[in-house]
């Protein structure tokens, strides 16, 4: 009986330090797995981390990209204005020029009307209702200078200040950059009226409204014109001027 216990006793040992052996290995794998993951959870991390970073930096290429677009059209968009406001400035100081002409003046007789046409209107004094017009003109009331100065052509055909009439039409609409019916008023003054003298200042008017529609070989071909017919006056020197700045 007394070996019997002695061996259980020995048994229950040798069980016991089995135990205890089993389970500081069930530890130690524990250990070595939960330090796996945590190096595979830093892997993890870093490789989130430098994603970010990258998609990061390439937003904010992305984003210099777009200012250094937005810049250029800034840039581009502060040429055109001040080229516009130049071009603007020109055209007033150009039409102050024109204007100059009936300040205090009494209309010029037109070359291209008939000797006793002349004679029949005097001293070429405008009529009432083209007065009228003109001093609409000097006033810079452009859109009612255009009404004026449309009416006085249509009720007066004939009249000796017809042909002006048509030359200050077509400042008027180029005072309002209406630059396509300019065009078809001055280039129908031109051909109807290539005497008058107004005709020069009508062609080159042509040619700035061309250049300002971007119509530059047109333009070109204007200016080209006009100093060949008109080569000793202001305007084909001007024209000159606008060629060598094309």
């Amino acid at each position: 009986m007394k070996r019997i216990a002695i061996s259980s006793a020995l048994l229950l040992i040798l069980n016991g330090c089995a135990s205890t052996s089993d389970l500081e290995e069930t530890r130690r794998q524990l250990a070595q797995v939960n330090q796996q993951a945590s190096t595979r959870i830093s892997a993890v991390e870093s490789k989130l981390s430098n994603e970010k970073l990258l998609e990061m930096v390439s937003q904010v290429d992305t984003l210099k990209a777009e200012v250094a677009k937005l810049r250029g059209d800034v840039e581009v968009l502060n040429y055109n204005l001040q080229t516009t406001q130049k071009r603007q400035n020109d055209l007033y100081n150009d039409l102050d020029g024109r204007l100059s002409h009936l300040e205090g003046a009494p209309g010029k007789r037109d070359a291209s009307q008939p000797a006793a046409q002349q004679a029949a209107a005097g001293d070429s004094q405008a009529s009432p209702d083209y007065d009228k017009a003109l001093n609409l003109l000097r006033a810079r009331d452009f859109p009612n200078a255009i009404n004026a100065l449309s009416l006085f052509i249509q009720q007066n055909p004939q009249a000796p200040q017809a042909a002006e009439a048509n030359y200050w039409l077509g400042v008027a609409h180029t005072a309002l950059r209406q630059y396509d019916a300019a065009i078809d008023i001055h280039r129908r003054f031109v051909e109807q009226y290539p005497n008058n003298h107004f005709a020069p200042d009508a062609l080159r008017n042509i040619g700035n409204c061309q250049r300002d529609l971007g119509q530059v070989d047109q333009a070109k071909s204007t200016y080209r014109r006009l100093i060949k017919l008109y080569p000793k006056t202001d305007a084909a020197q001007k024209a000159k001027q606008a060629l060598a700045r094309m």
